[in-house]
């Protein structure tokens, strides 16, 4: 893939929720939520101070991540569906 993100953004893809739940029941497609779970593709060097300092990111590819229901920017990279966010948007890391 030749996408690298910029600043403070990193490159996430979803990971998809289980198709039954824990009692056995199959969820259907249509009463699925979007998973709010996902691994960080790529991630910019970091964001940029007012004395233009680089502050580093606190999450780099292959970190497994949570993140807000409405956060990020959907796009198709290499025919993949993934989001863009800003680190800020990104609730903590599941290690």
């Amino acid at each position: 893939m030749n996408f690298r993100p910029l600043h403070d953004r990193v490159l996430v893809e979803r990971i998809e929720a289980e198709e039954k739940t824990a009692g056995g029941i199959i969820i259907p497609d249509t009463a699925k939520e979007k998973p709010q779970e996902g691994r960080v593709v790529a991630a910019g060097a970091g964001a940029k101070a007012d004395d233009g300092k680089v502050t580093p990111l606190d999450v780099k590819a292959g970190d497994r991540i949570l993140f807000g229901k409405w956060s990020g920017t959907e796009v198709k990279v290499d025919g993949k569906d993934l989001l863009i966010m800003k680190e800020s948007d990104i609730l903590g890391i599941v290690e």
